[in-house]
């Protein structure tokens, strides 16, 4: 199990590229899943979906489908962002295509979900978007803060400890979870709430013990140190 767990670690963020064409490959893909839920929400995909489930279509354009769309394009800018720009990794052709199955269940799947909800906007999404909000800062600015202090030639080989990496070793994860679940209260469809909850489940047993390991391997009693005075992943918690 250890081994796996090596071998995963070193295939994950081991192997160094710039990966160009993967990623335009990536952004493109998700491009095109978020035109498609777009189609669902507002176009005519929702006649075929009310038809296959059995439900009345709702007669005014419900809000919450534009906050849905309006958290989906966020994540792709930012994601592209962070990929483009952060992201020094090799990334393999089965990734490049797997990445944006992955999110489609962000992009179609949520877009599903809100289908027939009608109920309008109220103080419950008013806290949702405050809480992607609060997901999306922790994601992007760890990473920021990251890459500014990789770029300094006095940091080189260090592990960066700072910013919201002092809160969470994995600050970065808790932030995708904080953002997964503000979609699925906007969502407003217990078939969503899953989804977060099988997605804090894969980083804890997944992610989590694989960058772990790289990064214990790589940076040895620094990394010890601070793994004895940080949470892994959730605040306070664990």
């Amino acid at each position: 199990m250890a081994e796996k767990t090596v071998d995963l670690a070193n295939a994950m963020y081991g192997d160094k590229a710039s990966a160009l064409p993967q990623k335009v490959v990536i952004t493109l893909l998700e491009l095109l899943l978020i035109a498609f839920s777009a189609w669902l929400m507002f176009g005519g995909g929702e006649v075929l979906v009310a038809a296959f489930f059995d439900y009345e279509p709702a007669a005014t354009m419900p809000a919450r489908r534009l906050v849905i769309l309006s958290f989906s394009v966020i994540v792709l800018v930012r994601m592209s962002i962070m990929m483009f720009r952060f992201m020094k990794r090799n990334i393999p052709w089965a990734e490049s295509l797997s990445v944006p199955l992955a999110f489609a269940i962000y992009y179609v799947g949520f877009a599903l979900f809100v289908l027939p909800t009608t109920a309008p906007l109220d103080y419950f999404d008013g806290l949702a978007i405050l809480i992607y909000a609060f997901g999306s800062y922790l994601n992007t600015a760890g990473e920021l803060g990251r890459d500014r202090f990789k770029r300094r030639p006095e940091n080189k080989g260090k592990l960066y400890t700072g910013g919201p990496f002092a809160w969470s070793m994995h600050i970065n994860f808790f932030g995708d979870i904080l953002w997964v679940c503000a979609y699925a209260i906007v969502s407003r469809n217990p078939w969503a709430m899953p989804v977060p909850v099988m997605l804090t489940l894969f980083f804890a047993l997944v992610n989590v013990p694989a960058l772990d390991t790289y990064l214990a391997g790589r940076y040895g009693e620094e990394f010890a140190a601070y793994q004895k005075r940080t949470k892994r992943l959730i605040p306070f918690i664990w």
